[in-house]
């Protein structure tokens, strides 16, 4: 397969992993901290893999059984450089969900400072494992809610956060996994096993756009929130870069493909924007022992 090309980004520099990044959906944590360069994470079997802006790079290694991504029984809590685990919560109460793989969404609360770290809440609303939650990173409109839950049937559930968690409404699935989903000024863009995108209005549930993205099943998705740009990738071993936006006339969603970019011979499996305007984005890939990133051309 040959490389390509299209569009404001370039190929910059490959950063070394000890591992190699494991077949998970989402498989690439970007941390950007005010005035520093942004540290990353690929999770690679029971091994999670930090390449900091300071210091040597570390590897956690999981308790428990299950990945590092997430162990049946336990959750796991570290400080942003690894060097400090602040908090784990095992469940081992008979009558919850064991982790999210059973459909379980937990709460905690998290202090600004020190390790107080407590299980607040678990929802319980889908069947299904859960593949991927989104927080909303721009302005909601009224009644849209502010998070969203997306599952392993395809079913997708709104939210709106506070003291207790509220459930505003459902999307049913429809026999494809959503595997990556984002929420940002009302629009819920979802990626699908099919390849597809599908856009929604958080408020009413009511889709809005359908792309065919990619010709294989999407492993991410990111979106920018300062300008609305929206990153998959997939294992047809694309990534793109999509505009997201709303006719000022109608208020209607719009979608505006901005670039495309191959990485050769990798099954795409994490992707993700490296600062808020997403003029910078990373890529890992299935047993790829390096994360690729891109600037501007």
């Amino acid at each position: 397969m040959a490389a390509a090309s299209t569009g404001p980004y370039r190929r910059e520099r490959s950063l070394a992993l000890r591992n190699s990044s494991s077949a998970l959906y989402n498989n690439l944590a970007v941390l950007c901290p005010p005035a520093r360069p942004p540290a990353f994470g690929a999770v690679h079997g029971t091994i999670l893999s930090l390449l900091g802006s300071e210091g040597p790079p570390r590897q956690l290694q999981a308790r428990g059984r299950g990945s590092a991504l997430s162990t049946p029984l336990l959750t796991q809590m570290y400080e942003s450089d690894g060097s400090t685990m602040v908090f784990w919560h095992a469940l081992d109460i008979p009558e919850h969900p064991a982790g999210t793989s059973f459909g379980a969404v937990l709460v905690f609360d998290i202090p600004p400072k020190g390790t107080n770290v407590t299980l607040n809440e678990v929802l319980e609303q889908h069947r299904d494992p859960i593949t991927d939650i989104a927080a909303e990173q721009g302005q909601a409109p009224d009644g849209a809610g502010d998070l969203v839950t997306a599952d392993d049937s395809g079913t997708l559930c709104l939210w709106s956060t506070g003291e207790e968690f509220t459930l505003l409404g459902q999307i049913p699935g429809s026999g494809c996994t959503c595997s990556s989903v984002t929420l940002w000024n009302g629009i819920v863009a979802a990626g699908y096993g099919n390849g597809q995108i599908r856009l929604w209005e958080a408020g009413s549930g009511r889709i809005c756009a359908q792309v065919s993205a990619h010709a294989r099943w999407i492993y991410a998705l990111d979106l920018a929130p300062l300008t609305g740009k929206l990153l998959s990738g997939a294992e047809d071993s694309f990534v793109h870069v999509w505009k997201l936006s709303r006719n000022p006339d109608t208020d209607d969603i719009e979608i505006q493909h901005c670039h495309a970019e191959c990485v050769t011979d990798t099954q795409v499996c994490g992707a993700r924007f490296c600062d808020p305007a997403g003029d910078t984005f990373a890529v890992t890939g299935y047993d790829l022992s390096e994360i690729i990133c891109y600037g501007p051309a």
